[in-house]
Parts: C-alpha cells; structure tokens; sequence
C-alpha cells in the first residue's frame, strides 16, 4: 500500500501567527442525562481507568468521550475537560468538529443516488463533471469513494497553503478547491492503487450537484440528517462552533495547551472534512449508516467490497477499505466505521455491520503518526479495547 496524507494540512500553532508559518513544516499532511448508571460505572471501571491515564499522559488530549451503545442501552465513559477555563466535563450533546468522518457522509449522499439510479458507481468525471481536466475524465465515482481515482490532494498543493498561511479564515469557494490541482495529473492509472486524498471527497459532492441540480448542504439534511435523526450536525462555511462545543486544543510539547477549536474556517476542508457534529448524532448516524439503513442490500454489497487501504489515522486492528467505509478487524471482531483528525479534534465512529453495536470514541487534540506516533499507538490498542467492550459486554 502506498503511503497517503493525512487530513487537510491545518496550521498547528500557538498563535494565529504562528499558525500561518508553521503551517507547512507542523503538518505535511445521546443528551446529558444519559449517563452511565452505576452498574456500568462498575463495568466500565478498566475503560475508565484507561481513559484517564490517556488523557493525562504527558502531550495528551485535554479531554475525552466515548459512546457506547448496544441493545441493552448507552454507555459514556469520559475523562478530562471539555473546556480547560470552565473546567466542565464533555458531554455528549456537546458539538465537534468530525474531521475525516464527513467523508463518510459524502459516501452516504452519493450511495443513496446510486440506490435511486440518479448516479452510477461507474459514472465518470467526464460524464458528470466535464469542466474538470480531460486527463483526469475516465475516474469514476467508485473510484473516488474507494480512494483508488489517483487524483492529487488540493490540501497538499502550495496554492492552498499559501492561500491558508496567509489567512487561517480565509473563505474558499469550496466548489472551486479542485482548480487549486488543474494542472496535475493524475498520480497513477484509476483503480490500480490506493491512496488517501480529500479530492476525491470534494468531487463526489459536486457529482452528487451535478446528477440533482442540489447544493451538497441540501443533499445532506434530505439524504443523511433527515433518515437518521441528526439534529444537531450542520456543514458550516465559518470558523465559529456552535454552542455548547468540546474544545479542541493544541498540545505542542513543551507549551500549555491553546485552544484551536475556532482557528480554521471549514469553506477550505467543506465535504473532506467540514462537518460539525455531536457525539450523540454521530452515534445514530454510524448506527444507520455502517447498518446499511440509508440504501437497499445490492448497493451496501458493492460498498463492502474490501481492498487494502487505511483510514487517517488508522483506525483500531487492521484495517481495509471500502466505498467511504472502513473494516476494523480487532482481536475481538470487526466492525466497520471512519476515523478523522484535524486542528483541536481526532475521530473514530465505529459500528457492527448490522448497525446494534457503535462507538463514537472522540478526544480534543490532534493525533497524528508525523507529530506523536506514540501517542497514535496508545490511542490505538485503546480504541481496540472499546471495540472489545463493546463487542462483548465487558472491559477486555
């Protein structure tokens, strides 16, 4: 497997200056009351444990959340703070940024119009968006959503990051963010490859436009938000969080934590990453989405289809991909899901195939292999041990 970047680079800083020009040497890349009762509490002691000594590890995030649901009901094991001035604990109405899940969204979008016929898996770019570059027409929506297109990342271009250093805000047409890679090829023949690029994300929603003359914002309450119940999830243009929002921090080593929830305006990341969410709505959401509830069995079919890939980060096991879905295959059993990290936030929703069991398992830091590789390793065999709680009733 080739190596793949990581999510949109997004300036780690301890200043808004000092986010602009650090930006390309740091990255190259179910409500309150639903708390544990106090037999979970016993059941959850190890999870609780381990969750704590995560957060408080030296360079750790400031706080954490993770929700558990099976038939028999919610779990949440948190640790740390949702806000280190308030001091307050997280909660899982509070809202976050998602980070690289939203590219599972776009994978719901485009997978209910292939359910409907409105698209095609083998649809190409041509055939959909003929304004795109002619070298890169044959790439079909399949492609895309497998991270197999070859297209290059615009996050990565130095347009972008110019644009970005200049003005962490700055407001992009997010429809425009493929002009910022016109002029590239494609990095390898369609389908003979895998690679990780949020391109590919930003042109499955302008095909899902183009085949229903529908901007992506309205595709997703029609398609995602309204079968599933979110109502607290939204695609914003602007940097501000909606209130109350678990606060994401920097944890530069070596300086106190800085509050980065608000840096970053989300026009620049839009359907590869710029959603904002809850713990709670991501909950149903990979409940009914990894469920297959959004599209009939031939379409979640053609979605499993596995080939070697990984999430970014990886997530819990070993992974591989399929179409905007992910499989987890832990030492306890699989399930299928999306990770995500971006400035202040890093993701992981999980859920059993047939959607029972999930696992929205959210911290407020970015956890990256290039900036705490040790960290991503801790994260990981902890996320795993999730996965075992909730795949067996218990703490392994």
């Amino acid at each position: 497997m080739t190596s793949h970047p990581r999510e949109p680079p997004l300036p780690l800083r301890r200043s808004r200056l000092r986010a602009a020009s650090a930006l390309a040497v740091c990255l190259a890349a179910l409500s309150p009351a639903m708390g544990c009762t106090a037999a979970d509490a016993s059941g959850n002691q190890t999870l609780q444990r381990q969750l704590d000594d995560f957060v408080r590890r030296p360079g750790g995030p400031p706080g954490a959340i993770a929700v558990l649901r099976t038939e028999k009901g919610t779990r949440i094991v948190r640790a740390g703070v949702a806000d280190i001035r308030t001091r307050r604990s997280p909660r899982p109405d509070d809202h976050m940024r998602i980070a690289s899940t939203a590219k599972a969204f776009s994978g719901a979008v485009a997978l209910t119009l292939v359910d409907h016929r409105t698209l095609g898996l083998d649809d190409t770019l041509r055939k959909r968006l003929p304004q795109l570059p002619d070298a890169w027409g044959s790439v079909t929506l399949r492609q895309l959503l497998s991270h197999t297109s070859g297209l290059p990342d615009y996050s990565r271009s130095a347009g972008f990051l110019d644009e970005l250093r200049a003005d962490p805000r700055h407001h992009f047409d997010s429809r425009r963010l493929l002009d910022y890679i016109a002029d590239q090829p494609l990095l390898f023949k369609p389908g003979t490859r895998y690679r990780y690029s949020n391109s590919d994300n930003i042109a499955v929603a302008l095909m899902a436009e183009a085949a229903t003359h529908t901007p992506y914002e309205e595709l997703l309450r029609q398609r995602a938000y309204a079968p599933l119940s979110l109502r607290s999830t939204s695609l914003p243009q602007g940097y501000r969080m909606p209130k109350p929002y678990l606060h994401g921090y920097d944890v530069s080593p070596s300086a106190s934590p800085e509050d980065v929830s608000e840096v970053i305006g989300m026009s620049g990341v839009w359907a590869s990453g710029g959603i904002v969410s809850t713990p709670n709505d991501m909950t149903r959401f990979i409940r009914g989405y990894a469920g297959g509830r959004l599209y009939g069995r031939k379409v979640v079919q053609q979605q499993r289809q596995w080939v070697k890939g990984a999430s970014e980060p990886a997530g819990p096991g070993r992974n591989s991909a399929g179409l905007a879905l992910f499989r987890y295959e832990t030492r306890c059993g699989v399930v299928l899901g999306h990770t995500g990290n971006t400035l202040g936030y890093t993701q992981l929703i999980a859920a059993t195939p047939d959607g029972r069991r999930s696992l929205t398992f959210s911290v407020t830091a970015q956890i990256t292999r290039s900036a705490d590789e040790k960290g991503l390793r801790k994260m990981r065999v902890l996320q795993e041990d999730f996965v075992c709680a909730l795949l067996h009733g218990n703490d392994q």
